[in-house]
């Protein structure tokens, strides 16, 4: 390994950006020491918001590239051909954080938390659990899951509003159930992608190279990983069953409130089918979104405010981390080709807690690798996507989501890894022990 210097820069930036996200509750209560609207308490603040950290750190790194090597670098037909300006347009990749952008706007509207809630309801009607035990175990097995299909940012960001709305926001929930929940809900929608080939940003990254398809996805991983939901959620719903104890409270709606039309919601899901099915073309589904807000524009009165603010700084989130990512390839590339199989799918787990498991899978895409090494390599990266908030594209949008029930000083990264342990270890468990039915 030898890296050069703008690589050794952006590997120290990035353990500095994670080092960041583990001491930003610290930061926050540190902003309250100041007096409210004072420049210190706004900026550090700003320091505290897990969001904005890979940003910051990859401007960081922005600047260095730019000091060192020149913004941009062009020939003799203008074209550029070097410095920052051409890593930012050439070699890094923004698509996957513009699709979480616009999935995620359109996944948090009305209409399709409405139907949601509605499918998460009638299931949980049939489960032989009380009311709101039923709707627990409902919501993040059947929300997880359906991010296989609707995609793991769009199923995080509904399942997530529905566990604010039902559960975050009652104040006899303790501060475990709180960790607990987001944990298995980060564990779950990280595993609950794999029953498709293109919902689940680790998986996306290597089917087409790999050539695998639904049917590859769904005997090799996406049963396992319904299981692993199944069991790790009655399990959690089980440990806390006393504040599971007794009925569902419905949250009442306001006088203006309105329930979207059955076409309405018709359209929403065509929209995000279209966005879902464009993924890996900016141009065409940013453009499907500008129609999309028009739409939401005209049927106001039977809309929520569109989550655009929340949207952006997850999106900002994924930029930040891709921007430094592209420069881990020296040191990860390595561990890759040089461990066995199992200790390969331990070592995908424990890495993923430190970088995206997306960025972990594509570099097993630049590498030869054997058919059970690369079964290994994406098994432990969704087995590990819920153990911190930058493990997995999609927990921004949970974290963000979220972070205002758990007081002041926001989530605490450590006892979110504490969380998501039991659930991670039962993934890993079942992609162990179960065989793969492909073959």
């Amino acid at each position: 390994m030898n890296p050069t210097n703008l690589q050794l820069v952006g590997t120290i930036l990035f353990a500095c950006a994670i080092l960041h996200t583990f001491l930003v509750s610290k930061i926050q209560h540190l902003a309250h020491k100041y007096p409210e609207g004072s420049m210190m308490e706004n900026l550090l603040h700003f320091l505290g918001e897990v969001e904005a950290v890979f940003g910051m750190w990859a401007a960081a790194f922005i600047v260095y590239y730019s000091a060192t090597q020149g913004f941009a670098v062009y020939d003799d037909h203008h074209k550029v051909i070097g410095g920052a300006l051409k890593y930012l347009e050439q070699d890094v990749n923004y698509t996957e954080a513009a699709f979480v952008f616009v999935i995620m706007c359109m996944a948090g509207t009305r209409p399709i938390i409405v139907l949601a809630e509605k499918i998460i309801g009638m299931i949980a009607k049939v489960l032989p659990f009380p009311g709101k035990m039923a709707f627990y175990i409902s919501a993040l097995i059947i929300g997880p899951i359906l991010g296989s299909f609707i995609t793991e940012p769009a199923a995080m960001t509904v399942t997530a509003l529905i566990l604010l709305d039902y559960f975050f926001t009652d104040e006899k929930m303790s501060m475990k159930f709180k960790y607990a929940t987001i944990g298995l809900l980060f564990v779950n929608v990280s595993i609950g992608g794999t029953l498709s080939h293109f919902a689940a940003p680790p998986v996306l990254m290597v089917a087409g190279k790999w050539h695998w398809g639904f049917m590859h996805m769904l005997t090799n991983f996406g049963y396992k990983a319904t299981i692993s939901i199944i069991v790790g959620t009655l399990v959690i719903a089980f440990l806390f069953k006393n504040e599971l104890a007794g009925k569902l409270e419905i949250k009442e709606k306001s006088e203006n409130w309105l329930a979207p039309t059955w076409w309405m919601t018709l359209i929403h899901i065509i929209f995000m089918g279209l966005v879902v099915f464009s993924a890996h073309h900016m141009v065409f589904f940013l453009g499907l979104f500008l129609f999309f807000l028009g739409f939401t524009t005209v049927t106001n009165e039977y809309q929520d405010q569109i989550k655009l603010k929340e949207s952006l700084l997850v999106g900002f989130f994924l930029g930040g981390l891709v921007t430094l990512g592209g420069q881990q390839g020296w040191w990860l590339q390595p561990i890759l080709t040089q461990l066995g199989d199992f200790v390969l799918f331990v070592g995908a787990t424990s890495l993923t807690a430190i970088t995206d498991n997306a960025a972990l899978t594509y570099l097993g895409t630049l590498v030869e690798l054997t058919d059970s090494a690369k079964y290994n390599l994406v098994a432990g990266a969704v087995a590990g996507g819920g153990l911190t908030v930058i493990a997995n594209a999609p927990n921004p949008a949970g974290f963000g989501i979220l972070k205002g029930t758990f007081g002041k000083d926001g989530i605490n990264p450590g006892k979110l890894l504490l969380g998501a342990l039991f659930p991670t270890i039962l993934a890993m468990v079942f992609f162990q022990i179960l065989p793969n039915l492909g073959k």
